[in-house]
């Protein structure tokens, strides 16, 4: 076994050591933490398990995000989670036009704008993976549109919260903000995970409500392209979720039970953004290009400004 994988596999081994059990405090990796360890991982090694570290990453935050579904109450998390979810047609329909509008006056390949204005309008990665097969994207296409994304996301889990603290936001303000304005699930849970119990609820609520939209975009999408033989991706695992959310609204489940499916769901989300992170490498960043980094860049930066100041507005 290369020192590679050895590293790889004791890393994700202390992220899901329960220390609590041992030495009477949690697991010090937390989402952040477990990102930039995957990082630093990448730019030193290459991955020892390029696919297993894809297909792990992509099922596990389902997982993941259908358990922390045991933690919620359905009436509270609707109540809290209105606001963003109002907010959110305006921001794809928006984020989309001004993606592809943009893309044409920097002369960005037409599907390569289209995807990174799909993944900076609704979920990141998952919108891109779905959206890419309708459109019968290239292989390169999907590489440069996922690392940009990538890339951004990665950054906004650093700076999100802090920049939530200087701005003293509430925990529902933020867990709107960042459902709206950060790219993908896995950044939205491990920034709300961050920030505070109902910023995590209110962000994972919303962020899977925007994830929806993915079936619509995808029928749009065969009509741009004018080709209907594409196949659409639906994301199941977030009806599940509202399932696990009817489950502990309305069944006394034992609090032994959720305390340990909640405690699996945020270690498996650390693992998960370690596993994101390990995937980023130097080439994927150089293959990225400065267009494309650019057009996600201003994307992001409009959606970011403008839902923070609806946010604080109506929230």
């Amino acid at each position: 076994m290369s020192p590679a994988k050895i590293i790889y596999i004791a890393l994700i081994a202390a992220m899901l050591i329960p220390t609590s059990l041992f030495f009477g405090f949690e697991n010090p990796i937390s989402a952040p933490i477990a990102l930039l360890c995957g990082l630093v991982f990448a730019f030193i090694f290459k991955n020892p398990c390029p696919k297993f570290n894809k297909k792990t990453s992509k099922y596990l935050l389902q997982v993941a995000v259908v358990l922390l579904g045991f933690n919620m109450n359905l009436h509270e998390s609707l109540k809290s989670g209105a606001e963003g979810m109002m907010f959110t047609v305006v921001s794809v329909v928006g984020v989309m036009a001004l993606g592809v509008l943009i893309g044409y006056w920097m002369h960005i390949n037409r599907k390569t704008s289209y995807l990174i204005s799909s993944g900076t309008a609704i979920c990141g990665g998952s919108a891109i993976a779905a959206v890419g097969p309708v459109l019968k994207a290239n292989e390169n296409e999907m590489a440069v549109s996922l690392g940009v994304i990538f890339i951004l996301n990665s950054i906004a889990l650093f700076i999100f919260p802090p920049i939530g603290h200087m701005l003293e936001m509430t925990q529902e303000q933020f867990g709107t903000w960042a459902a709206i304005a950060i790219h993908d699930t896995s950044s939205v849970v491990g920034a709300g995970e961050v920030y505070g119990e109902v910023a995590l609820q209110t962000a994972t609520l919303i962020k899977l409500t925007r994830a929806l939209w993915i079936i619509p975009l995808a029928f749009v999408t065969m009509f741009i392209f004018r080709d209907r033989t594409g196949k659409i991706s639906i994301p199941w695992f977030i009806f599940i979720f509202v399932l696990a959310m009817i489950v502990n609204t309305y069944v006394a489940l034992p609090e032994a039970l959720t305390s340990i499916l909640v405690w699996i769901a945020r270690r498996g989300m650390v693992v998960t953004l370690f596993l994101i992170g390990a995937s980023l490498s130097l080439g994927t960043i150089k293959q990225v290009g400065v267009k494309p980094l650019l057009l996600a860049l201003a994307l992001w930066v409009v959606i970011s400004l403008t839902s923070l100041e609806v946010v604080l507005q109506t929230i």
